[in-house]
């Protein structure tokens, strides 16, 4: 598992990207340096750019968010999101009509056209969990109490966003994944949309290969994420190729100095995890 400086060391490998996004791309506040450069020069080269985020919102109001973060539309040939599935979800009535939603009011765009109501704690038939109601000083432990409540009621929980941790400026906020995780060990039933389970994948072969005309082969894939237990797992479970960018959430973890990663941490951080990297750099650039 080699340390490599850029993308162009391993770019002729691979005909697309699934790219994370928040960790990646950027911190919740602006780009990452190089970024910019990294995309579209692989683009140039003629690949295929998916950003494959675990997002809880849908994809189409994102561009204009990344362009406010320096990330260009043309660094990227579309975009996927846990909430682009998570609406689906709400849309086909598995769960009911009656949704009791936890997390912030910047989520209500996965209800839209779905038929499904947002209601009250003791009227909902399903959870839906997007973060909590407000991540700036929220975490899991706020939910204890009122989690042992519903999952006695056996009501299942929808989680939008798998993961347990990002970045937000210099600071780390707890996601929706961590929510759901604490649903679950209070006794309460969890489906996940996003990365590392498998449907979101078969969603972004699909785009690929509509992108492209023709389906990519696997070994042609490259994901490139930040997150072990989402991005990384997720793509050894899908069967596809990993590049872990150090500099994100387990930075502390890989070296002193997060743009400097030291290759033997580097290697215990993945062996901990149980996952594999066809690479890491710390942070992604061409």
């Amino acid at each position: 598992m080699p340390l490599i400086s850029g993308l162009a060391a391993i770019a002729d490998n691979y005909d697309a990207l699934l790219c994370d996004v928040w960790g990646v791309l950027h911190n919740g506040k602006r780009a990452y340096p190089g970024v910019p450069e990294a995309l579209a020069n692989f683009r140039k080269k003629g690949g295929t750019v998916l950003l494959l985020s675990n997002a809880p919102r849908p994809s189409a109001a994102l561009p204009a968010m990344f362009e406010q973060l320096g990330i260009p539309q043309d660094g990227y040939d579309g975009i996927l999101t846990s909430g682009d599935a998570t609406k689906a979800c709400l849309a086909s009535h598995e769960f009911g009509t009656a949704c009791y939603h936890i997390g912030p009011e910047r989520d209500l765009p996965l209800f839209e056209g779905t038929g499904v109501s947002r209601v009250g704690e003791a009227e909902g038939a399903f959870i839906l969990v997007t973060g909590p109601f407000d991540d700036e000083t929220e975490g899991p432990d706020d939910y204890t109490e009122q989690f042992q409540r519903l999952a006695a009621r056996g009501l299942p929980m929808i989680c939008a966003n798998p993961d347990i941790l990002v970045e937000r400026g210099e600071r780390l906020i707890y996601c929706a994944g961590s929510l759901a995780r604490a649903y679950e060990e209070a006794g309460g039933k969890t489906v996940y949309f996003g990365k590392p389970h498998g449907p979101i994948y078969d969603i972004a072969r699909e785009k690929l290969a509509g992108f492209r005309g023709a389906p990519v082969a696997d070994t042609r894939i490259l994901a490139v994420g930040d997150g072990l237990a989402t991005d990384i797992r997720g793509a050894n479970g899908a069967g596809i190729d990993a590049l872990f960018i150090t500099g994100g959430v387990f930075a502390g973890e890989c070296g002193d100095d997060p743009e400097q990663p030291d290759p033997d941490k580097v290697r215990i951080v993945l062996a901990k995890h149980d996952v594999t990297a066809v690479g890491a750099m710390a942070r992604l650039a061409w």
